[in-house]
């Protein structure tokens, strides 16, 4: 029985060792590991360098053969007008109209005046985006041909692109880096610490947005970087 009580006795003082061991082994690892997050912005404004342009009319009758006639003509009128204007053949597309038997609309309970609703779209990509703007502004010489570009349909809005991501990569990643550094350098100097090297570093999603509603052609790139440098005593 003495002996179990003094084997009990042994076991117990190890285990408060142990203990106390693996406390201080765990305050030297804190102690050497002190490590600051950063996250560093670079920010950029560029031009769209491309532009999606969709010209909608539409064409409302009884007769398909009519309304078939009236689109290859108006689709003529509008190429023709493009091209006088310097929009070349390889940058126009010409997509098959969309047609609406009113008809055989099963909840159209007030007949309509006609049976066909047509929408047709000539598609304008180009990378000519200053003389597209200007177009946007002087489709309203189709009016005297006849021809009513509409809008307000949200599938045929204008949209501006920019493709270039991966010439202004580099230099906004360094950017980014040196405002992450910077912030670093400025709290290891508050907390009387010493900045080390990097630990490890996230580059972060690379983000191309509109720089406000009415200028759409002006792109805003953004990236952030997250950053853990080491601080020494």
């Amino acid at each position: 029985m003495k002996n179990l009580k003094f084997e009990a006795v042994i076991l117990a003082v190890g285990f408060v060792l142990l203990g106390l061991f693996i406390k201080s082994g765990l305050n030297n690892v804190s102690g050497n590991d002190r490590v600051v997050n950063v996250k560093g912005l670079a920010e950029m404004e560029v031009e769209a360098n491309k532009v999606i342009w969709p010209l909608m009319y539409k064409d409302l009758g009884d007769n398909l053969i009519t309304l078939y006639d009236n689109i290859n003509s108006k689709n003529k009128t509008i190429v023709g007008f493009l091209n006088s204007k310097g929009i070349t053949n390889e940058e126009i597309t010409i997509n098959a109209p969309e047609i609406i038997d009113m008809q055989a609309e099963r909840y159209n309970s007030n007949p309509a005046p006609y049976r066909y609703n047509i929408t047709s779209v000539i598609t304008v990509t180009s990378k000519k985006v200053s003389l597209v703007r200007k177009l946007i502004s002087e489709q309203s010489e189709l009016l005297k041909q006849g021809i009513a570009i509409t809008g307000g349909d949200y599938r045929y809005n204008v949209v501006y692109e920019f493709t270039g991501l991966n010439s202004i990569k580099p230099g906004m990643i360094e950017e980014a880096t040196k405002n992450a550094r910077s912030a670093a350098e400025k709290f290891a100097k508050d907390s009387e610490s010493e900045l080390g090297k990097i630990k490890s570093a996230y580059q972060g999603q690379f983000s191309i947005e509109d720089r406000d509603a009415n200028t759409p052609y002006i792109k805003r790139v953004r990236v952030v970087t997250t950053i853990d440098y080491s601080l020494e005593e």
